[in-house]
């Protein structure tokens, strides 16, 4: 079956999958991305219908397409259930290269990405899998934004420990090459930012840039647990994420530098206090949203 080397990126309006959806584009590399609801669809030359809940949805996808990005569905503790058929299907209609969005703190014998990981590395002719430590955008467009804009507060539990923030952009970097090398990678990469920080020396940096004084509020894994419940996840992931601050705290499990980005980019990983100044606007506009609460 002849497959052109078109891409397919699962996620494709998540964090990662628009820039490099944005990076193919400017290389003019063929590639669709996936939308859960049909209405959304504007371009169904590079728009497709994608539903990992709904199977009827899978052949349609991979049509014509050699190479996938694959991103769990967000919240699911198992994801191995519904990603594992989708794979077989991709394998049988001539996919040859996947690439995993997983994370540095789950390895292949790990909880929810693990089992996928295991199975790309079993039964794919051509893979690799991304482990990225924590996104910087967990800052300004995940969790943290919303108490760094109202609260002047970042909120975890892991206490003092250390992580290798990483920018999307950067982790989209090696996401491309992984797509698109001649050669495949067959590995996994584990992709960190150039230091390794804390909420504290994060909150100093954000502080240092907007000139308002943002701390770090350590809470409970308890706390921790209730405040994931409240965001809508379910007990068993709500638990996972928990654990997972934990061993940050306990274990120094994200305590990581590594040379992945510039070894296969060859380019530097972005610092977050460049990362802070890029986008202190954002924080910034706590300032207008206070004065008219």
């Amino acid at each position: 079956m002849m497959n052109h080397n078109k891409i397919l990126i699962t996620g494709g309006r998540g964090k990662t999958g628009t820039r490099i959806a944005n990076r193919l584009d400017q290389s003019g590399y063929p590639y669709s991305t996936t939308f859960r609801n049909k209405q959304d669809i504007i371009n169904p030359m590079k728009q497709v219908h994608f539903d990992w809940y709904d199977r009827l949805t899978f052949l349609p996808a991979v049509e014509n397409v050699e190479r996938v990005y694959l991103v769990a569905p967000v919240g699911d503790p198992e994801p191995i259930e519904v990603m594992q058929p989708f794979i077989e299907m991709a394998l049988e209609q001539g996919v040859r290269r996947f690439v995993l969005l997983s994370s540095a703190s789950i390895s292949e014998d790990g909880p929810v990405f693990g089992p996928v990981h295991q199975l790309l590395k079993e039964r794919a002719p051509e893979w690799t899998v991304l482990r990225p430590s924590y996104f910087m955008e967990n800052f300004t467009e995940g969790q943290h934004a919303k108490t760094i804009r109202q609260q002047d507060s970042i909120i975890s539990a892991a206490g003092h420990g250390k992580v290798g923030f990483v920018s999307a952009e950067d982790i989209a970097e090696v996401a491309v090459r992984a797509l698109v090398d001649v050669e495949a990678h067959n590995t996994e990469h584990i992709i960190t930012g150039p230091d390794s920080l804390s909420y504290e020396d994060i909150s100093q940096i954000i502080t240092k840039v907007i000139g308002r004084n943002v701390t770090h509020q350590s809470i409970s894994s308890e706390e921790h647990t209730r405040s994931w419940l409240a965001a809508g996840l379910n007990k068993t992931y709500a638990e996972i994420m928990t654990e997972l601050d934990r061993r940050i705290r306990e274990e120094g499990t994200e305590d990581l530098r590594t040379d992945t980005v510039v070894r296969l980019t060859g380019k530097e990983p972005i610092s977050f206090h460049r990362f802070a100044e890029k986008h202190a606007s954002l924080w910034n506009s706590a300032i207008s949203d206070k004065q008219h609460q």
